[in-house]
């Protein structure tokens, strides 16, 4: 099939001509679920469309705390048969795009009466490297309370009894998520944001045959028709659920998990760790890139998921954690720079206890012929769109269609992570910073580029060179003309918020960034992309919601804020 273009240059004439083809496959939903369903089909030869209404990655594969967990801690519930998928798996995203995914050693300290100690950690800790398959360097070792202190001596001191220190692999989760999509659309697949399934449509007999389509962007509408589709719609499931009328039984129940970004200057943490709550929770605390992050939250969430908000009891459950753990560290709430919040969509079913709500990704399918996919994590995307897609192909050959092989993106690098795997990054980097440089590129700017673009940053050196005179009528730098360059043209950036909060994550962990440059910005993508006057007045609030709600938690929310067990939700939320 030929490469699809994700460019929003010419998105509106791609979505008026979608209607022109039946698909073997329709996806509805743009998270990582649905990434990995539509590479996963195109690699193996269907025909694909996928849409989704929001940006990719807007909800819950943005809002994670950007980890891609290997499972140690289903080890507690003697998952022995997760712990050994999930932690290979994890491995496998990383080889796939080492660009958007790194190994960080994780401090997890002990402390008498702490939920871990140190023989039972020691042999967790061993059992998960066994089972996990952990290659030999990243494995294992404990720490004396002198070795732990040495890591991070920002951690409390009473009571330690030492650590355990592992390896986990960081990731930006939207990006990911977008170098799923780009490398379907390479392959074929046709993918659009802001385009809402807004209707299914059957046949006689009942069947599903497809989908009306709105573009959220100019109000469009188009039919579409599909041999088969998948609801991967992640927290709106239940509501393709209830247009199917095929919501019963196993439901979605919305949990909310909330991040704080801090300053370095003001916690100045060294090391990742994993730490200990009063109320025996399990947070994070990550550095990354001059910040520091710490999260998370975990109540059970019923109002809208289109954003969801932090709440002043969200803001001071985190600060209490840090001060609790890191007693030196004087935090005010004046010290948070920005934050978010994100629901994560667990399955509960109709009778029991959200103390039973299941960990696992579920897949069903309805009387309709529709299936849908819920539940599961980040880590395991791709073993999840291969279990939907090995369905998928069962029932086209059923009904008359062509027959489909096996997966294939075992070991197919994402869009950017064509560089010959995990062990060539470094040295890819070092020359694509050479190459930048002597184009008269910033050499640290070329050297950030290559790690955060992979492969793909010839392109944005040659941005570089055809956009020169643009930097300078655009009143916008090169270090941030050429990401929006790129992120327009080959990322189907439409609005401020994509670029800012997804493409870049800026608004995230650089917010005076996104302040500074926000008007220029949106100068340069309203000429660009020939907005309406209506149009950039919509965005700007957009933005300056997203602003706020990063910055200004809210007193209170309209919804039961229950607090759940760790041991229900909690390695959920965390990825």
């Amino acid at each position: 099939m030929l490469p699809q273009s994700f460019s929003s240059l010419d998105r509106k004439r791609r979505f008026e001509g979608i209607a022109e083809s039946t698909y073997e496959l329709i996806v509805i939903g743009g998270g990582i679920t649905g990434a990995g369903i539509a590479l996963d089909a195109v690699t193996r030869g269907m025909s694909v469309l996928l849409v989704e209404m929001q940006d990719f990655a807007a909800g819950t594969s943005s809002r994670s705390t950007k980890l891609v967990h290997g499972g140690l801690r289903y080890l507690k519930q003697f998952e022995v048969g997760m712990v050994a998928e999930v932690g290979k798996e994890r491995a496998v995203v990383y080889e796939n795009g080492p660009h958007v995914t790194t190994p960080e050693w994780m401090l997890l300290p002990i402390h008498q009466g702490g939920t871990f100690g140190k023989f039972s950690t020691s042999v967790g800790l061993m059992v998960y490297d066994f089972l996990a398959g952990v290659k030999r360097g990243e494995r294992r070792s404990m720490l004396s309370v002198s070795e732990t202190l040495k890591r991070e001596p920002l951690l409390k001191q009473e009571g330690l009894k030492g650590g355990g220190y592992y390896v986990e692999y960081r990731t930006d989760d939207a990006r990911l998520t977008l170098e799923v999509m780009k490398e379907a659309a390479a392959r074929g697949a046709v993918l659009f944001n802001y385009a809402k399934a807004e209707s299914l449509n059957y046949d006689t007999n009942g069947r599903i045959t497809g989908i009306t389509v709105r573009d959220m962007l100019d109000g469009e509408v188009r039919t579409v028709t599909g041999t088969k589709i998948v609801n991967a719609a992640g927290p709106w499931v239940d509501q393709v659920r209830e247009m199917d009328k095929s919501k019963k039984g196993k439901m979605l129940q919305l949990t909310k998990g909330v991040h704080l970004v801090i300053d370095q200057s003001k916690f100045p943490l060294r090391q990742a760790v994993y730490f200990d709550t009063p109320d025996g929770r399990m947070v994070f605390a990550i550095p990354r890139d001059g910040k520091t992050y710490v999260g998370t939250t975990d109540t059970v969430y019923k109002a809208n998921p289109v954003r969801p908000l932090i709440t002043v009891e969200d803001r001071d459950y985190i600060l209490k954690a840090i001060h609790y753990m890191f007693p030196d560290v004087k935090l005010s709430a004046a010290d948070v720079e920005s934050g978010w919040a994100g629901v994560r969509p667990l399955i509960l079913e109709e009778g029991k206890s959200p103390s039973e709500i299941s960990r696992k990704d579920e897949i069903w399918e309805s009387p309709s012929g529709l299936i849908t996919i819920a539940g599961g994590k980040l880590t395991g995307y791709r073993k999840m769109a291969d279990t939907v897609v090995d369905l998928v192909a069962i029932r086209i050959q059923e009904q008359g269609g062509q027959t489909f092989g096996p997966g294939i993106t075992k070991n197919l690098p994402i869009s950017g992570g064509h560089i010959g795997g995990s062990r060539q990054f470094p040295e890819f980097v070092r020359k694509q910073a050479d190459i930048g440089a002597a184009q008269g590129i910033d050499r640290k700017l070329a050297e950030q580029w290559a790690q955060m673009y992979g492969s793909n940053v010839t392109e944005l050196f040659r941005l570089a060179s055809a956009g020169s005179d643009q930097a300078e009528a655009s009143a916008l730098p090169v270090s941030v003309l050429v990401p929006l360059m790129y992120a327009i043209q080959y990322e189907l950036a439409s609005k401020p918020t994509d670029f800012f909060i997804r493409r870049t994550g800026s608004l995230l962990f650089n917010i005076q960034w996104t302040r500074k440059w926000k008007e220029p910005v949106m100068d340069y993508m309203a000429s660009v992309l020939a907005w309406s006057e209506q149009q950039r007045t919509e965005y700007a609030r957009e933005l300056d919601e997203e602003l706020a709600s990063a910055t200004q938690p809210i007193a209170q929310e309209q919804s039961e804020a229950v607090s759940l067990s760790q041991d229900s939700t909690q390695e959920k939320l965390s990825s």
